[in-house]
């Protein structure tokens, strides 16, 4: 397992790396000047180049790539005095530390994620095993119709649907949506991000129901599921011990992708309910052109995913005996 880990690691390196360079160099081909930004409306040439020496920008780009990936680790030493690291320099656009602003950001990001994630996954899970146990029945029907409506549906619409219905509108039972640290006060924490967790939890909630049905209808008609009705054991046993058992693998599988994706920042759900996370940080870094917060956005995002992509295929080993065996 160790040997895995540790090969799985070094492959997740290597990709980090890729998409770093990939993310900076792709940055240069755009048309525009980040130092422009800096500059103000009376920007003269020489202006223009102090900023430009200032933020690195007049060495070659490979240099500026190592300077940048190497201050991560060790820290670097920059015009406005020394970055220790992790070192991601200062913003293009107000000239504050990047990391500073990624750890003001991220608790935001971190609750939506792990909120909603435990929404989605109890209740899409919950559903798909229902409708697998009751196939053919109207609550199968029933859940199956409902999860076809929420994957059409979209975010952007359901939020502001549900703000005008339960925070502005009639009903008014649900606070305004907002982030409060849970350190502070965890009730207010928990009523600020109610609401975007649910609208969040839909679209999730859908595909991970109809998943785990087609997996636990799949799996009951296996034939090691089969052998276990004929040995006699009760409904229940067969269910949770064979058939629920093996369907966990692809669904663990979706739920790191899933929950990964979301680390790196939910970026429809944090406008519709103006929570400042990286997701928004990223959309604001795009537009205005600043390499520094998008290059951390980005590598904060893809190490969520791999790491999330590692734990998972470690847990395939506790989940399914033949990859342990393997």
């Amino acid at each position: 397992m160790l040997r895995f880990l540790a090969r799985r690691s070094l492959g997740a390196l290597v990709i980090i790396l890729l998409i770093s360079a990939i993310t900076f160099f792709l940055f240069f081909a755009l048309p525009s000047e980040p130092a422009l930004m800096s500059c103000g409306k009376n920007c003269t040439p020489d202006a223009l180049a102090v900023i430009n020496k200032n933020l690195g920008l007049d060495q070659p780009v490979p240099v500026q790539y190592w300077h940048y990936m190497t201050g991560i680790f060790a820290g670097r030493d920059l015009t406005v005095g020394h970055c220790p690291a992790p070192c991601f320099g200062y913003s293009f656009s107000n000239q504050q530390p990047v990391w500073g602003t990624i750890v003001d950001r991220y608790p935001t990001t971190l609750s939506l994620a792990l909120g909603g994630a435990f929404v989605f996954l109890i209740v899409g899970v919950g559903f798909g095993m229902i409708a697998a146990a009751r196939r053919g029945t109207v609550v199968d029907k029933l859940f199956s119709s409902l999860s076809l409506i929420g994957n059409s549906l979209q975010i952007y619409f359901v939020g502001v649907i549900a703000l005008g219905l339960f925070v502005s509108g009639g009903l008014r039972i649900l606070d305004e949506p907002g982030y409060h640290p849970f350190t502070e006060n965890p009730g207010k924490w928990f009523m600020g991000m109610l609401l975007p967790w649910l609208v969040l939890s839909i679209i999730f909630v859908a595909n991970y129901t109809r998943m785990t049905r087609s997996q636990m209808i799949e799996q009951l008609g296996e034939e090691h599921v089969r052998t276990a009705r004929a040995k006699g054991l009760s409904r229940r046993a067969v269910f949770f011990r064979y058939a629920w058992r093996g369907a966990l693998a692809p669904i663990v599988t979706i739920f790191g992708i899933d929950l990964g994706s979301l680390f790196g920042g939910a970026m429809i759900t944090e406008f519709t309910f103006n929570l400042h996370g990286l997701g928004r940080l990223a959309v604001s870094s795009v537009t205005e052109t600043d390499l520094p917060t998008l290059m951390a956005v980005m590598l904060v995002g893809c190490t969520a995913i791999v790491v999330a992509n590692i734990i998972v295929d470690a847990a395939y080993a506790f989940i399914d005996p033949r990859v342990r065996l393997a």
